[in-house]
């Protein structure tokens, strides 16, 4: 029973974070909105926003041709067949085959579901972290110093740099390059939401909870992260891009994901070779790497201007 009253006020307070926010733009609501929930309204001003549905509807198809994947393809992204060689895009053969006669429009689709689980899972460990370590850091002041400028260090290296490092020592297999890629995006996250804290530790309803006797865990949870998940959000949208991207890059210097994963970066490189003569062995899982990575930014652009009125305002 306490834990699900903890957990009814942590979530009451998500909404009433939220609320907040949206009171602090002067065209948040108007008179039919009124009595409809803040998830109700941001749904709502989401599907208003041309990026974000445009960003939706190719992730969407993105995200369905991964998971459909056994069933529109020949399940066997492996199979290779010395006969079917350099095969251009056909009926038979959608977007080719490759070197090995291995069929590319499996690859490519077998591809999508690794890339997409690698950049959401380091998008989601890299929010969660950040999160604790820039709470930790802005509540907590005599951690701040080293903290920040722990994350200073990792941040004064280039993210695909780090990433790029660390897989190297750690080797060749998924485990590492999750592990590389967090590691490369948590101060992003970190200093985003460090900054947010700062600012809340400083507030009225803050200092009333304290001084009626509330926890340091019951203010972070009910008053500091709550209104601190506007910006992680937006943040996490751009760190599954951006790890996307750099887990392609990773693949294709040959220290990302290993074989026989099939990986976007790993089929481009394999293509290079034959650019001129294979031209598309290289384009369609280049093409695939373009639209997921627009799609998601063009999400994270809609989340932002419905989430951060202040920047929509100024803007």
């Amino acid at each position: 029973m306490p834990s699900m009253c903890w957990w009814t006020s942590f979530i009451q307070s998500l909404i009433r974070g939220y609320a907040m926010t949206e009171l602090a733009s002067p065209t948040s609501f108007s008179m039919p909105d009124i009595g409809k929930s803040p998830v109700v309204l941001t749904a709502r001003r989401l599907m208003r926003h041309r990026s974000f549905r445009i960003g939706l509807v190719l992730l969407l198809i993105v995200v369905l041709a991964a998971v459909l994947a056994p069933w529109i393809t020949n399940g066997k992204p492996n199979a290779t067949s010395v006969r079917m060689r350099f095969q251009p895009p056909s009926l038979e053969h959608l977007f080719g085959t490759d070197n090995f006669g291995r069929d590319l429009w499996t690859r490519v689709l077998y591809g999508a579901q690794v890339s997409l689980w690698i950049g959401l899972t380091v998008a989601v460990l890299s929010a969660i972290l950040g999160a604790i370590i820039g709470i930790a850091a802005a509540w907590y002041r005599r951690f701040d110093t080293l903290l920040m400028r722990v994350m200073d260090a990792l941040m004064a290296f280039p993210a695909i740099l780090l990433a790029i490092g660390i897989s190297a020592a750690l080797g060749p297999h998924l485990s590492s390059v999750i592990i590389a890629l967090t590691s490369a995006y948590i101060p992003r996250c970190a200093r985003i939401v460090r900054a947010s804290a700062l600012v809340l530790r400083e507030t009225d309803y803050v200092d009333a909870a304290r001084l009626a006797g509330a926890s340091d865990l019951r203010i972070i949870t009910r008053h500091i992260l709550p209104n601190c998940l506007a910006p992680l959000l937006v943040t996490l949208t751009f760190v599954f891009a951006y790890a996307i991207l750099a887990e392609a890059t990773l693949s294709f210097l040959g220290i990302g994901t290993p074989p026989p994963h099939a990986s976007w970066g790993s089929i481009v490189a394999q293509g290079r070779d034959y650019s001129v003569d294979a031209w598309w062995i290289m384009l369609f899982p280049g093409i695939a790497i373009t639209i997921s990575a627009l799609a998601i930014n063009l999400i994270g652009d809609g989340l932002r201007d419905v989430l951060d009125p202040r920047l929509k305002m100024e803007g």
